[in-house]
């Protein structure tokens, strides 16, 4: 998988990764999803990989905030 926070676009098709979750987080999504299938969608394992999905989408989302504030002013 790639090391930085994008997967390619072969590695998110292997995946089957829907067309819609493919986006600047997806190499965060693809360790996720294999967690999860290996540890049959158990909410108390994955928790690692879960946080750090999660913690990127919400800083992800305060960054759009921010840059939409900076551009109206």
């Amino acid at each position: 998988m790639a090391t930085s926070t994008t997967a390619s676009q072969e590695e998110l098709k292997a995946a089957r990764v829907p067309l819609g979750w493919r986006d600047g987080c997806s190499a965060l999504l693809l360790p996720l999803n294999v967690c999860r299938k290996e540890k049959y969608y158990l909410p108390w394992e994955c928790e690692n990989e879960k946080h750090a999905y999660e913690n990127y989408i919400r800083r992800m989302k305060l960054l759009a905030k921010q840059k939409a504030a900076a551009a109206e002013e």
